[in-house]
C-alpha cells in the first residue's frame, strides 16, 4: 500500500512539474513577443518620424 501511494504522489509532482514549468516557457514566450512588439512599434514610429521630418525640411 505504502508503494503504490510513493508512485502515486511522485506521478502527481511530475504532472505538478510539468505544468509549471509548461507555464514558465509559456509566459516566457509572451514576454519575449510582447517586448518585440513594442521594440517594433518603437521603430516604426521612429522611422516615420524621419521620414515625416525629411520631406517638410
Amino acid at each position: 500500500m505504502g508503494r503504490v501511494l510513493l508512485k502515486v504522489g511522485a506521478g502527481v509532482a511530475a504532472v505538478i512539474a510539468f505544468f509549471w514549468l509548461l507555464s514558465v516557457i509559456i509566459g516566457l514566450l509572451v514576454w519575449v513577443v510582447m517586448i518585440g512588439l513594442v521594440v517594433g512599434v518603437v521603430y516604426l514610429g521612429v522611422r516615420m518620424l524621419r521620414e515625416g521630418s525629411d520631406t517638410r525640411g
